[in-house]
Order: structure tokens, then C-alpha cells, then sequence
């Protein structure tokens, strides 16, 4: 028996989250009866401290911590590994791969380090995006991931990348280290049956959305996803279709920056429409989007682009090396230069039916020949063995 412990996500079955969609549907995928799955739900309920899951694929005990914003990843990461040290050492637990998704705790892995080596678990990071390039961060926080990342690569026996660029990133950066690597990105379906929940219906007629005539955005409301290049240039264009943006909208600095510089607000077909969580909801309006646009500068694969790929059939993407090794010729491609982005969406606009048709078919074979779950599955089962 094989026993994997996944550090880093909130929990399995969570609602929200890439590393909650990620472990989900690794585990729900994982077909192979003698890998077992430990994994921590995070509580902010007292009461719910101790509680235990359990079946034959996946042991998920509930640790509380309280709710205390960017800190409560970082506790209840903590917390997480010092309980399963704990229970590896109670239960005699043999055969154990430990992965930690992300950097946050790099600098403490020295610290358990000894307990590590003398139970015989195996680590391996997967440090996720470069969270050092994020605008959103000060300087000294900046250089607090970085010396996270160092440590992380340093202290784990292996390393999985979510991208190829982040793998030759990590393999040049870290050379003295000698890191052992493996480029796993993570799945999309192609298969799922596409339903037209209430949500969805509430939604398109709370905001008169309709079918196939919307560009979408799908992403966190930061910087580093282009907002503010995305809205500028999709305000001057001709497109009489809306566009959708499904995002965590907070109405801080940056979103008075963005209506500072871009009077968003006074152009109707520009519709922010807050955060949806559930999965079903999400892939009808993927599906029924004229375009999707991918504005993420900073970070690996991401999940996003990767069901934006399965569903819809024509996707724009901001020009950088982990969008481009996902979508090769399958997508359009745009910068930040003036009228660029601006100058394709009036071209995608009058694009034939066919030529949509071709796009949306090469991108759906993106995620079969690379992205599928079974094949994501059974790169990690080649790690864990």
C-alpha cells in the first residue's frame, strides 16, 4: 500500500480553490486500490476539531485554525504537517510520500527534517506558480517567498512542476541543489455532461447574458491577471458581445485603481458578476461563451485555462512562456501593447463558423494529447512508486 499525504489544499471535496479542485479530482480519479490518500480539511469551527472522514481511498481529518486572512494557510499548514508526523509515528504508518503543494512553509522544513528521515517519508514540493512575482506583494514579502522557494527545493527530496517553464526555472535557479524533477500539470474533462443549473439561469437573466455572446474572464481579482490592459482594450473595441467576469470582486486599492483608469462601470457591456463556486455552473458558461480571455501573467499551468480549453472553443491568452507551452496553436495570443488586444477581438469577431469549429477541436486536443485526469493520474502514480 502506497500512503500519500497531500499538505498545502484546504481540504477534499472543498469548494473552492485550485489546490481543492486539484487534489479532489486526483483522488476521485486515482483508480488504483493500493494508493491511499491523507489529507487535512481545514475547520474554522472548534467544534469540529478531532472530526475524521475516512474511506478506502482517502483519510481526511478536520484541524482547526482560526480565520486570520493570508496567515490561516500558513498555520493550518503547520498544524497539518505536525499531525500527520504524529499519526505516521502512531500508526506505524510504512511506505509514505509526503507532498506539499506550494512554498509557504520552506523556511520550517529543516525543522522536520530528522522526524522525516528517521520515519522514512518521502518529500516532494510542488511550489506552484513564482508567488515572488506576484504585483500584489511588498518587497520584503517578495523576498520572503523567494527564500521560502529556496528552502523548499532545497529540503524535499523531489520536485513536481506544474509547467515545463517553471521546470527549467527550477532545474537552472537551483542547479547547485541538483533537483530531482517531474513536469505534471494538472487535468481537464472532456466528457462531462454540461448542465443548465439555476444559477446559471438567475444569473444570465439577472445580468441579460446571453448564449454564446459573451467574452469571458475567469480569475482572481489581482494585477498580474491583466484586468486593467483586458477591460481597456475590450472597451475600444466594436464587439457588441458582453463581457463576463466571474472573479472574487473586492472593492479595494486595486479596484479603484481600475475604475480610476478605465471607467469601467460607465460601459454596459462590461459585467462583473462575482465568484461561482459550483463546478456545473461554471462549465455551462464556459461552454456558452464566444471567447474566453486568459489574462494570467504569473504562474504555472493553471486550471482555468486548462477547462477553458476542454469547453470553449475560442481562447485568448496573454503572451507569456506558461500560457503558450498550454495552448501552442490551439489559442490567439495578445500583449500589453496599445490596440493589440483590441485589434483581435474585432478580428475574432467576425471569425466563420468553421474557423471557430477548427479552434475549438485543436484546443480539445491539447487537453487530450497532455491534460486529461488519467493522464495526470498516472504520472503521479509513477512518482509515488
Amino acid at each position: 500500500m502506497k500512503n500519500i499525504i497531500i499538505i498545502g489544499s484546504r481540504g477534499y471535496n472543498y469548494p473552492y480553490g485550485g489546490w481543492e479542485t486539484f487534489v479532489t479530482n486526483l483522488i476521485d480519479n486515482t483508480k488504483d486500490k493500493n494508493i491511499k490518500y491523507y489529507l487535512p480539511n481545514l475547520t474554522y469551527d472548534k467544534e469540529e476539531e478531532g472530526k475524521v472522514i475516512e474511506n478506502e481511498k482517502v483519510y481526511n481529518p478536520y484541524i482547526y485554525c482560526k480565520d486570520s486572512g493570508f496567515k490561516t494557510m500558513f498555520s493550518f499548514t503547520i498544524k497539518s504537517i505536525n499531525f500527520f508526523l504524529n499519526y505516521i509515528e502512531k500508526n506505524n504508518l510504512k511506505n509514505v510520500t509526503m507532498l506539499i503543494l506550494g512554498c509557504k512553509v520552506g523556511p520550517l522544513i529543516p525543522f522536520w527534517q530528522r522526524k522525516l528521515k528517521r520515519l522514512n517519508v518521502k518529500t516532494i514540493i510542488n511550489p506552484d506558480g513564482l508567488e515572488w512575482k506576484r504585483d500584489k506583494w511588498s518587497w520584503w514579502i517578495k523576498e520572503c517567498f523567494k527564500i521560502s522557494e529556496r528552502y523548499s527545493i532545497k529540503y524535499t527530496d523531489e520536485c513536481v512542476c506544474d509547467s515545463k517553464a517553471i521546470e527549467k526555472y527550477i532545474k537552472e535557479k537551483y542547479q547547485k541543489y541538483n533537483p530531482k524533477t517531474h513536469f505534471i500539470a494538472y487535468g481537464a474533462y472532456l466528457d462531462k455532461l454540461l448542465k443548465k443549473t439555476k444559477i446559471v439561469k438567475d444569473l444570465f437573466k439577472e445580468y441579460n447574458i446571453q448564449e454564446e455572446n459573451y467574452y469571458l474572464i475567469v480569475g482572481r481579482f489581482i494585477p498580474e491577471n491583466n484586468y486593467e490592459t483586458i477591460i481597456k482594450e475590450f472597451m475600444k473595441s466594436s464587439t457588441k458581445k458582453d463581457l463576463v467576469i466571474i472573479c472574487n470582486l473586492e472593492k479595494n486599492k486595486f479596484y479603484t485603481h481600475l475604475l480610476e483608469e478605465t471607467n469601467f462601470e460607465s460601459d454596459k457591456r462590461i459585467k462583473f458578476v462575482g465568484s461561482i463556486y459550483d463546478n456545473d455552473s461554471l462549465r455551462y458558461i464556459r461552454k456558452n461563451a464566444y471567447a474566453y480571455i486568459h489574462g494570467h501573467s504569473a504562474g504555472g499551468t493553471n486550471p482555468s485555462l486548462l477547462e477553458a480549453l476542454s469547453l470553449t472553443n475560442i481562447n485568448i491568452l496573454y503572451d507569456v512562456d506558461y500560457n503558450n507551452e498550454v495552448g501552442l496553436d490551439s489559442a490567439y495570443y495578445f500583449n500589453k501593447d496599445e490596440n493589440n488586444l483590441k485589434e483581435l477581438i474585432d478580428r475574432i469577431d467576425l471569425l466563420s463558423i468553421r474557423e471557430i469549429e477548427r479552434l475549438g477541436n485543436k484546443a480539445k486536443e491539447r487537453i487530450k494529447e497532455e491534460y486529461t485526469w488519467d493522464i495526470v493520474v498516472n504520472k503521479y502514480k509513477k512518482v509515488w512508486k
